[in-house]
């Protein structure tokens, strides 16, 4: 009986052998499980939750529309239209090399270009942003699977090429790039905001999540350009530049009792809705970006100070020494010999050699005092991107020939903002005024968010003196003068010529055969409604100011002032004066 009871037993011994190991084995996986379950739950799932999304989920974002810019007469400069943008989602496109064909002959664009991007293994390419209406409809007759439109928000410039430099651009993505678009960039743009849509494999989406944002467009710039001012400054700069075969060109339009800028003319312009077919020197605002030797028209600068010192009166006597004035080791030079000038004819004559006498009357500390008390070495603070500060070098740092080629604008840089501004001081009474090209800002209903009133810099200059000083540059017009190009039929004209030698860019002093022609001044001269300057550099066949700047100043005075309806002060025939007479040139 114990036998067999013993061999009835083994079979219960395995089946319970067999039931422990299983039980082992399915406990120890269900452990492993666990383990890897928290490894992938616990230790590593912000990472790999991370990776999860980056494949299913994908980002959007939305700018709304960008604020439009207004001339100060509420005409539309720069605009944000919709447009469509071709993009494409290569994993669902079944023959990479035909849609790259078709879509080669539909946009002309390359074909291997396309199907680069086509055969990328990417999710989703762009095939071409900002795309004309022309080009869209040709794409949407194909009806090809994994070709899709985007609509997009676009800048666009209705005027063209009309401020361009001063306007600025924005890239595809809608940011401003130059100039007030730029500047302003973070009032301009609307709110950006972001949604999520989750995809399939395809690239398909499927769903989102995240509602949609209330829209908030950015706000709209007033400027104080006025469109039909820079276009009569544009035209009559190209026309100047386009006689003399000039490099390039510069005019502006300024108020001077409030420094508001009515216009601000560059040549040569290029279109800002194709910005980059053009040489990229030409987007800048060079009226206020770069420095230039101001010439003769310094000398309005140095005659302030004289007046203001008390050491010089206009009817005051300088030897001139008959055309030819040792500094040192160096040579002053007047095209015309001259013997003794009155410090008001030294300014109508341009004569270098009584600048020099002039200044060294005054003394270079009391000139450097007055250049920097009219802005000239600083920055205005003007509302507009890269503004230089020019160059005026501390006192201390003139030698005897800086001093006196100084007092005729060599050695020296100024920015045409910075020479404008100046000018205007004097205009203005000798309170110089900070110029600026934005005078509001409004919300998409047109409500006035934030407004920019004219402000007082410092009164420069007494207003005695400015007015002296402005009856000596009215000579400058007069018959003999160097400016009687610039004389007007029926208003007082007070201005002043300018040829600068340009500076040698290989070094070693000044260029011989390459010239800056200007002339600055206001009209009328009793009651200054605007101050303009033209600059034209290397202009060719001729370089004196008188001869070459002149005219173009006169042309936009005789159309602004036509345009603002400021009636004729005076019946005088001083427009009728024909005469030329050659500036001198400012060093020897």
């Amino acid at each position: 009986m114990r036998t067999r009871s013993k061999k009835k037993s083994n079979p219960l011994k395995w089946i319970r052998f067999r039931i422990i190991m299983v039980g082992t084995v399915l406990g120890v996986c269900f452990a492993l499980m666990v383990g890897r379950a928290f490894q992938l739950q616990v230790l590593e799932g912000k990472q790999l939750q991370s990776k999860a999304a980056v494949q299913y989920e994908k980002a959007f974002y939305d700018r709304s529309k960008r604020g439009t810019i207004y001339d100060r007469n509420y005409a539309e400069l720069a605009v944000s239209i919709d447009v469509a943008s071709i993009c494409a989602y290569p994993g669902r496109i079944c023959s990479p090399e035909q849609t790259a064909s078709a879509l080669a002959r539909a946009l002309d664009l390359e074909q291997e270009s396309l199907l680069e991007k086509l055969s990328s293994g990417k999710r989703f390419v762009w095939i071409k942003r900002h795309a004309d209406p022309t080009e869209v409809s040709p794409v949407r007759e194909l009806e090809v699977d994994g070709i899709d439109f985007v609509t997009e928000s676009r800048r666009f410039y209705p005027l063209k090429s009309l401020a361009a430099q001063v306007i600025g651009f924005c890239g595809t993505d809608g940011r401003g790039l130059e100039g007030l678009e730029f500047y302003y960039d973070s009032f301009l743009k609307g709110r950006e905001s972001s949604r999520t849509v989750l995809r399939d494999a395809l690239g398909r989406g499927f769903t989102g999540k995240g509602p949609s944002p209330e829209d908030k467009p950015g706000h709209n710039l007033i400027l104080t350009i006025d469109k039909n001012i820079q276009y009569i400054a544009e035209q009559a700069l190209s026309e100047g530049a386009r006689e003399f075969w000039a490099k390039s060109g510069m005019a502006l339009v300024i108020v001077p009792r409030t420094g508001a800028i009515l216009a601000m003319a560059h040549v040569p312009r290029f279109n800002p809705n194709a910005f980059g077919q053009y040489e990229p020197w030409l987007w800048r605002n060079r009226a206020i970006t770069d420095s230039f030797e101001p010439g003769s028209t310094f000398k309005i600068f140095l005659g302030a100070a004289a007046l203001e010192s008390g050491l010089c009166e206009p009817n005051s006597e300088f030897y001139c020494e008959n055309g030819a004035y040792r500094i040192g080791k160096n040579v002053v030079h007047d095209v015309r010999p001259y013997a003794a000038l009155s410090f008001q004819d030294i300014l109508k004559y341009s004569s270098n050699i009584g600048a020099a006498k002039v200044g060294e009357k005054v003394g270079p500390a009391y000139l450097y005092h007055k250049l920097k008390g009219f802005g000239l070495g600083d920055r205005l603070g003007i509302d507009c991107p890269g503004e230089t500060r020019g160059i005026l070098l501390p006192v201390g740092g003139w030698s005897e020939i800086d001093a006196g080629a100084i007092c005729f604008g060599q050695g020296v840089s100024v920015s045409a903002l910075q020479l404008a501004a100046a000018v205007s001081a004097l205009a203005n009474d000798g309170l110089l005024m900070k110029p600026y090209l934005v005078q509001g800002m409004t919300d998409v209903h047109g409500r006035v968010i934030k407004s920019f009133q004219p402000t007082a810099l410092r009164q420069v200059i007494s207003s005695e003196n400015a007015r002296r000083l402005t009856r000596m540059m009215e000579r400058t017009v007069e018959k003999g003068g160097t400016g009687v190009r610039a004389a007007l039929r029926g208003y007082k004209v007070a201005g002043k010529t300018g040829t600068a030698q340009k500076a040698d860019p290989g070094g070693g002093g000044y260029a011989a055969d390459k010239y800056i022609a200007s002339f600055v001044g206001f009209v009328p001269a009793d009651n200054p409604e605007i101050v303009v300057l033209v600059v034209i550099d290397e202009p060719q066949k001729h370089h004196y100011g008188g001869v070459v700047a002149a005219p173009v100043f006169r042309r936009i005075v005789r159309e602004t002032l036509r345009y603002l309806k400021v009636p004729p002060e005076t019946d005088g025939r001083a427009g009728d004066a024909l005469r030329v007479s050659c500036e001198a040139p400012t060093m020897g």
